[in-house]
Order: structure tokens, then C-alpha cells, then sequence
């Protein structure tokens, strides 16, 4: 094709849906409950817990099942949405997490909760990556795309804290059960309104057959990697299912990347994963998440624990990292990548995360909100959002549009996994310093007020030590954003709107 008619093609091709603005509002809602849900169910667990009857060794199951599915099937959600249209996979699937989360606020048992929660993690994996791979496909023009993804990595961002106040208030105020319900309403409003007002652009659709061997070693690796950092947090690294599990995941993923390169029609194509821009995306976005949500975990156990701050007024207490995320990704992420490399976002706004963690590394039982919480959150949210803004919009831009889906599984899968080895190991970490602490400082507290008072001092050193890890591990996501990610500005190429176009217009790779 001469250059003159791509150019002229690349001009004719649509600017997006009339209906997308109004899509955005829908697609953004059900992201929302998806976040939403991973922390306001942490709120309710103890109530839970104490209402049917679960012991302490199984309640780890109410997170654990919905990790395990979610994290599990996600790349099949991704290929499922490809395969049967994003928009049919976006409202089953909102249909689907509706009626799991109905399920689990009814629950009568123990049983009955965990199997509501694998229920919703599967309706999830389906969800997730069609909701992402709708604005890939129906933004395709530069400055509207940069504005679309801002306001999704905000809710992607912010929804977590958000989570924490709502469940804080359902919690303390009504039951523990209204934080599954509230999630009917959120989906039937997102369905409904996805249903009337989506629609999808034609010929993106990736037809081929299901490839099932890659489905089944993707599901069983991707779920034995999960389930082995979940066990390593309860059980220890040196646990042999632990060990075993490390393996098997090892074995079967190694086996899933071998089917892949040599199968027709791949559950996952080599060519998502392998572009030097998207790979270093997913890594550092996994990377980055490891960190963050290690540190709710922590926060959330020093405001309540050593602070003695309620369950709402600890949700309060996240707003600041709520609004520097919105900031981060809707003023500063969203005006600039049109204008400069993603990298000049993503790694600065690593390092800008890493500087608010470095401020906590100094907790202390006394510390006060204002002077250390306050600027450590503000941050660590708008670092993380300016760096989440230009990552969510450039891991799917670029790719074929059958292959959007998939693409879209990718990020979640690299949060999703991200978020089980955070919680797993600096929880590892914080629980061996702050044994190491208690041992060698008990001895000198005579009096039961003075050990209660190094107990909670090797607690928050714990955490502190932790944080000096997350600090490191956002750091070396810095500098992977900085390496491999050198695609110029994220806008600057435009998104192919139909099956084959792509291969006509390549990614241009500028080098700065």
C-alpha cells in the first residue's frame, strides 16, 4: 500500500462509537465494584468469620478461592471475550458476578461462602479483561483515549481505599453481608447500561478454534502459582506443598509457553507477550503491585491495631492516596501522554511511589497522620497513578484488535498475580522481623503493660522492615519502565479499527 492511501485510510478510519462517552460511565461502574469487592470483603471477613463459624485455619479460603479463580482464568476470560464479543462477555460475566455475590451475602456456612467466592473470581476473570478490552477497541483517537484510560486507572487505582470506607461503613453500621449485596445493584446498573448503549466495533472478533491444551496448562499454572504464595504466607516457604506447588506452576507454565509458540490458533499469542513495550508493562505494573498491596495490608493493620482507629475512620484515612491517584492519573497521566514517552511517565512515577514508601519506612508506634501518613500517601497516589495512566492505554494499543482481549487479560493477570506474591511475601517478611524483634527485646519488659508495648513496636517494625523491601521493588519497576519501555508517545500511533489493519500500521519505536 503506497503511503499516500495509508494515510488517507488511517484518516477515514472511524474516531469511535457516538455511544462511547456514555459506554465509558458503565465499563468504569463495573470496574469499580471488581476493585471494590478485593478490599471491602477483607472489612467484613472477621464478622463473617464469627457468624458462620469458619476457624481461624480456613477463613484465609474466603480470599483464597476468589484469588485462585480469578488470577487462574484470566487469560480464558481474555480469549472467551475475543472469541464471543466483548460486550456479550462484559454483561455475562456482570451478570455472572451479580448473582455469585447474592450468593455469598445468603451464605449459611462456611462451604457455602467459599464456593460464592470462587463463583465471583470466575465471573471476574470473564469481567475484567472485557471491560478493558471494550475501551481498547472503541477509543481509538489519541486525546480521547489518554482521557478514557485516565479515568479507568483512577477507579483502578482509588477503588481499593474506596472499598475500605464503604465496607467500614456496612460493617459497622448495618452487616457484614450487605458488602456482597451492595455488588447487585452496581452490576445490574453496569449490565443494563452496557446492553443499550455498547456497541462493539465490527470485524475484531478472533474466531479460531479454543485452544484447549493451552487453557488447561494456563489454568493449572497460573492457579499453582497463586495458591503457592497464598500457603507460603500461612504455612512458610520451606512447606513442601508450598515447595511442590512453585514446581508444578514452573513446569506447567514452561509447558504452556512451549504449546503457545507451536499451536495455530494460541490461547495466547507469543506476539502479546514478547513486544519489548508490552512485556516491560506487564512487569513492572506486576512488579508495582506487589508493593502496594503489601502496603494496605499494613497500613490498614497500623491504623486499626496500634492507632486504634475505627474501621471507617481508617477508610477515611486512605482518601489522600484516593485523590493523589486521580490526580496522578487524570491531570497529570492524561494531559502529558499524548506529549511525551510513557516511559518519562511510568518510571518517574515509580520512583515518586517509592519515595512516598521510603517516608513510611520510618513508622513508629507514635507517628503522626499529618506529618508522615498524610505526605507518604499523597505520594504514593500520584505516583502510581501517573505511572498507571500511560501503562493501562499502551499494554493494549498496538495489538491486533482479535487479539485485544487477551491483552487486556495480561494486565490483569500481571496485577492479579502481582497482588498474591505482595501479600505473601512482605507479610512473610514483617511477620520474621517482627519475631526477631519481640525475642530479643521481651526479656526486659517485666510488667505486662511493657511487653504489650514491644509486642507492638516489633509489630511496626515488621512493617517498616517490609516497606524497606516494597521500596526497592518499586524502584527496580522504575527502572524496567525506563529499559524496556521506548515506544514514543502512547497516543501517537492510531488504533486499528478493524481485523487487519494492524498489519499495516506497525508501532513506531522512537528512541530518546
Amino acid at each position: 500500500m503506497s503511503e499516500t492511501a495509508l494515510k488517507a485510510r488511517v484518516t477515514a478510519a472511524p474516531s469511535g462509537d457516538a455511544n462511547r462517552w456514555k459506554a465509558l460511565v458503565f465499563i468504569a461502574l463495573a470496574q469499580l465494584m471488581v476493585v471494590l469487592d478485593a478490599t471491602i470483603v477483607n472489612i467484613a471477613l472477621p464478622s463473617a468469620q464469627q457468624d458462620l463459624g469458619i476457624s481461624d485455619g480456613n477463613r484465609q479460603w474466603v480470599v483464597t478461592a476468589y484469588a485462585l479463580a480469578f488470577g487462574g482464568l484470566l487469560l480464558f476470560g481474555g480469549r472467551i471475550a475475543d472469541l464471543w464479543g466483548r460486550k456479550r462477555a462484559f454483561v455475562l460475566g456482570l451478570a455472572g458476578f451479580a448473582a455469585a455475590s447474592a450468593l455469598g451475602g445468603a451464605a449459611t456456612s462456611g462451604s457455602m461462602m467459599f464456593g460464592a467466592r470462587a463463583l465471583q473470581g470466575v465471573f471476574g476473570a470473564l469481567l475484567a479483561p472485557a471491560a478493558l478490552s471494550l475501551l481498547a477497541v472503541m477509543f481509538t483517537d489519541a486525546k480521547e483515549r489518554a482521557k478514557a484510560f485516565g479515568i479507568y486507572g483512577a477507579i483502578a487505582g482509588g477503588g481499593g481505599a474506596v472499598g475500605l470506607i464503604l465496607g467500614g461503613f456496612l460493617t459497622e453500621y448495618l452487616d457484614w453481608r450487605w458488602t456482597f449485596f451492595v455488588n447487585v445493584p452496581f452490576a445490574v446498573v453496569a449490565a443494563a447500561g452496557a446492553y443499550f448503549v455498547i456497541r462493539e466495533p465490527e470485524g475484531g472478533r478472533n474466531r479460531s478454534p479454543l485452544d484447549v491444551p493451552g487453557v488447561v496448562l494456563s489454568t493449572l499454572g497460573l492457579v499453582s502459582l497463586v495458591y503457592g504464595f497464598t500457603r507460603a504466607e500461612s504455612d512458610g516457604w520451606g512447606d513442601a506443598v508450598t515447595v511442590s506447588m512453585f514446581v508444578a506452576s514452573a513446569v506447567l507454565l514452561v509447558a504452556f509457553a512451549l504449546v503457545e509458540s507451536r499451536v495455530k490458533a494460541p490461547l495466547l499469542p507469543l506476539r502479546v507477550v514478547t513486544d519489548r513495550n508490552r512485556g516491560g508493562i506487564y512487569l513492572s505494573l506486576g512488579l508495582a503491585i506487589i508493593g502496594m498491596f503489601g502496603l494496605f495490608l499494613f497500613l490498614t493493620y497500623y491504623l486499626q491495631v496500634v492507632k486504634g482507629y475505627t474501621p471507617v475512620k481508617t477508610g477515611f484515612a486512605f482518601l489522600p492516596m484516593v485523590a493523589g491517584m486521580i490526580t496522578g492519573s487524570t491531570q497529570i497521566g492524561a494531559r502529558l501522554m499524548t506529549r511525551v514517552p510513557a516511559r518519562f511517565l511510568m518510571g518517574p512515577g515509580f520512583l515518586v511511589a517509592a519515595l512516598g514508601m521510603l517516608i513510611l519506612t520510618q513508622l513508629k508506634i507514635d507517628s503522626a497522620y499529618t506529618t508522615q501518613l498524610l505526605p507518604a500517601m499523597l505520594l504514593l497516589g500520584l505516583g502510581m497513578g501517573t505511572a498507571f495512566m500511560p501503562a493501562m492505554s499502551l499494554a493494549t494499543q498496538g495489538v491486533q484488535p482479535r487479539d485485544a482481549g487477551v491483552a487486556s487479560a495480561m494486565v490483569n493477570t500481571s496485577q492479579q498475580v502481582g497482588g498474591a506474591i505482595g501479600t505473601a511475601l512482605l507479610n512473610t517478611i514483617a511477620a520474621s522481623a517482627t519475631t526477631s524483634y519481640i525475642t530479643d527485646h521481651i526479656g526486659g519488659a517485666a510488667a505486662r503493660p511493657q511487653q504489650e508495648l514491644v509486642k507492638l513496636q516489633g509489630m511496626v517494625h515488621g512493617y517498616s522492615t517490609a516497606i524497606w523491601f516494597a521500596v526497592g521493588i518499586l524502584a527496580l519497576a522504575s527502572v524496567i519502565a525506563f529499559t524496556f519501555v521506548n515506544a514514543g508517545r502512547p497516543g501517537s500511533t492510531p488504533v486499528a479499527s478493524g481485523e487487519g489493519v494492524e498489519d499495516e500500521l506497525p508501532v513506531p519505536v522512537v528512541a530518546h
